[in-house]
């Protein structure tokens, strides 16, 4: 009997691995579960467990295959996902390699709907504020759609109903399939190159959420909303509402309907400037009438009657107000001419001349005060100075030696010599005296008895 082979753990796994592989119905299956543990690595694979009620199975979708998911995964979420089964060889576990998911019980693009509109709106895109007005009367309106839909048709007509005089400038896009974002954000772009449009009106007729769904893609709203020009999107039917809806300056139900919105009508625009001009004639007449009666009561005015009277009413006022002025100045100079008096009598009663001669007197008395404590102090300081001569002449050693005392000094007079012990027999050495130094040198040493009763040990002379 042939003995049984034995396998690497590398080789048993590679083996079930193939064997999975080879099987065509476990290559592309459909399975439905609900996501947990999800995981978006940094690469961009998601790492995820699919599990129902009976069982769990440990899934990875790769970023080349979930880029083009249109919508987010999280956990919680029922999918049907589609995608093959195998072995992850490293750690012998098999597990479910998805390559294409869609939500279970939602259209996927409306899930994704839902998904970016609350992204935008967490960010402020669609908020009321960074919204701008649509000019009531513009010079020129711009159009972005496709030129061979009904809507573009609709458009033109309805503006040049409205009002023949604005130009329409139309910006052919595509509205429908892959394309149509990227072709919807370009001509936005060029239209604000243009900068020759007050108003922009983007948008196409109904369809189906499929059709409409260019106008649902997150570069269009954010082109719309950085557009320097007002924006009114026109999409589908009243019924159908798309980001950029949420996005524009101002939505409107229909393209038709957004032409309306675009420019004024002229009939409206004749009507109402009719019933202004009715109102300024009214209030011209209503100004005039006031006027003309202002002027019949001033030309009824006595001062317009009787202008004579009038002048000497003011000539009388004139010779009052005269009257009163002179009795004013009077009173001034009046008040004037006391407080003069009294400042002359308070000046007189200063006296000057005795004020200056009494202050010279007191700098004088001071002068002499001070001289006469000056010598005092001079004195005194003299007088210390002469103890202090007397006492440092008295501590001088040259005084000392003069009385019979001198000063030893080694050879070179660096030290002075304070006992026997710092010189030897034979030691060249200086003494002081009062009148000079002599050069000596040491033949014998001869201690003495210190004043405790010690006796220096020291007996020696040179041989």
């Amino acid at each position: 009997m042939e003995p049984a082979r034995v396998l690497s753990i590398r080789e048993i796994n590679r083996y079930i691995k193939m064997k999975l592989e080879g099987d065509l119905r476990l290559q592309d299956v459909w399975l439905r579960g609900e996501i947990s543990n999800f995981t978006r690595h940094s690469s961009g694979h998601m790492y995820f467990t699919l599990k129902d009620e009976s069982g769990r199975l440990k899934s990875i979708m790769f970023a080349s295959h979930n880029q083009r998911l249109p919508f987010a995964p999280k956990d919680g979420m029922k999918v049907l996902a589609r995608g093959g089964v195998s072995v992850y060889e490293r750690d012998g576990a098999y597990q479910f390699y998805v390559t294409a998911m869609q939500p279970d019980g939602i259209g996927s693009l409306y899930l994704a709907f839902e998904q970016l509109k609350r992204k935008l709106e967490a960010e402020g895109l669609f908020a009321e504020a960074g919204k701008r007005p649509i000019p009531r009367y513009p010079r020129a309106v711009g159009v972005i759609t496709s030129p061979t839909g009904a809507a573009v048709r609709d458009v033109i007509i309805t503006l040049q109903r409205r009002h023949p005089s604005v130009p329409i400038l139309l910006y052919p896009a595509n509205v429908q399939g892959k394309a149509a974002a990227p072709s919807i954000v370009k001509a936005i772009a060029a239209m604000n190159r243009l900068a020759e449009v007050d108003v922009l009106i983007v948008g196409r007729g109904g369809g189906s959420l499929e059709e409409l769904w260019a106008f649902n893609e997150e570069t269009v709203a954010r082109a719309i909303r950085a557009s320097a020009i007002p924006v009114i999107s026109a999409v589908g039917h009243e019924t159908d509402f798309t980001i950029a809806d949420f996005a524009a300056d101002l939505r409107a139900a229909t393209p038709t309907a957004a032409a309306e919105l675009a420019v004024p009508h002229m009939a409206e625009l004749r009507q109402s400037l009719q019933s202004l001009e009715l109102r300024m004639a009214k209030t011209l007449r209503l100004q005039l009438e006031r006027a003309r009666a202002r002027l019949a009561h001033s030309a009824r005015s006595p001062f317009f009657t009787q202008p004579r009277r009038a002048l000497l009413a003011r000539a009388e006022q004139l010779d009052r107000l005269r009257d009163r002025l002179r009795h004013r100045a009077d009173e001034h100079r009046a008040r004037a001419r006391e407080r003069l008096a009294r400042l002359d009598g308070r000046l007189r009663a200063v006296r000057p001349a005795e004020q200056a001669a009494y202050a010279r007197k007191r700098a004088d008395a001071a002068a002499r005060g001070l001289a006469l404590a000056m010598r005092g102090v001079l004195r005194e300081r003299q007088k210390a100075f002469g103890g202090l001569v007397r006492q440092l002449d008295a501590l001088s050693p040259l005084k000392i030696m003069a009385r019979g005392y001198s000063l030893a000094y080694d050879e070179q007079e660096r030290s002075l010599i304070r006992s026997i012990r710092e010189v030897q027999p034979g030691d060249l050495i200086k003494v002081r005296l009062a009148d000079g130094k002599l050069d000596c040198q040491v033949w014998g040493l001869h201690g003495e008895e210190t004043e405790h009763g010690d006796v220096v040990g020291i007996e020696r002379e040179r041989e």
